[in-house]
């Protein structure tokens, strides 16, 4: 009964909302060999195509989601894509040491944060490039071609995912969250849940960023630590050491190629 009642109320629905003055303008005559393009479907009808979307198939198994409920997810999913680019790939390394790069400089906003994040992107969807590819081919492809139904395409995804971030991960901060959450360890590591997996991989993330960003850090630091040393033997402690360091770390970062070394060391560091 339930399930015949929701048929009934989708049925009406899709009749109210295909309902227009135009439609009800007209007075189509009452026996007619074939509907008009732009005539109302029958009930019947509506409720034909209403089963055929949330109903069983032919053969008595359960049709995919229909297009609605397709729309809905991928809207949602939509919605959670940025905290998904965060969390689940190469980015939050990559942007955490440019920004450490671009305090150590002490050049304030330059590069822009609008750039840094731009090229954070970039490098992230270079590194990223396997794994997507592997995506693409093994989950949206067949989806599209409908070989492989949504939640099947969606698994896949994860899969390839959960493995680019399980290489990346550290086996302590992997055991720590398994400890934290409670669940039993499992056998193989694929088998980590999404919301143990994921902060784990994000602690490793944070740390490795942090260790790269302190070793960029000391050679603008000794920079720094020269000329204070300078301004201070020759009595002018009243001058900014920032002010006469700040070119003599740029012309040392030009003059080594810092940002090709700083995106080398990026890429690379991605196993």
């Amino acid at each position: 009964m339930t399930r015949l009642r929701s048929k009934l109320i989708l049925g009406l629905l899709l009749i109210l909302a295909s309902h227009t003055p135009q439609l009800a303008a007209q007075d189509a005559p009452a026996t007619t060999a074939t509907q008009p393009a732009n005539s109302l479907p029958s009930p019947g009808r509506v409720l034909d195509l209403v089963d055929k979307s949330v109903g069983p198939d032919a053969e008595g198994q359960p049709n995919d989601w229909s297009a609605p409920v397709r729309l809905a997810v991928v809207f949602a999913l939509l919605a959670i894509l940025p905290s998904m680019l965060v969390m689940m790939t190469s980015f939050t390394r990559i942007v955490i040491v440019l920004s450490f790069l671009r305090r150590a400089l002490t050049t304030q906003n330059i590069p822009p944060t609008v750039a840094l994040i731009g090229l954070a992107l970039f490098l992230t969807l270079f590194t990223m490039a396997p794994t997507f590819s592997q995506i693409n081919a093994e989950a949206l492809q067949p989806y599209l071609d409908d070989r492989v139904t949504f939640s099947q395409a969606c698994e896949t995804a994860y899969g390839l995912m959960s493995q680019f971030m399980l290489r990346q991960t550290r086996p302590a901060d992997l055991e720590f969250m398994v400890e934290m959450s409670g669940v039993q360890p499992p056998d193989e590591p694929v088998d980590i849940p999404a919301h143990v997996l994921i902060p784990s991989f994000a602690i490793s993330e944070f740390r490795k960023a942090f260790e790269m960003g302190c070793l960029i850090f000391i050679p603008f630091l000794v920079v720094d630590l020269v000329t204070s040393g300078i301004l201070l033997s020759a009595g002018m402690m009243m001058l900014p050491p920032v002010m006469i360091s700040l070119p003599f770390k740029i012309i040392l970062f030009v003059l080594v190629d810092g940002w090709r070394l700083t995106v080398r060391t990026l890429v690379t560091s991605f196993h």
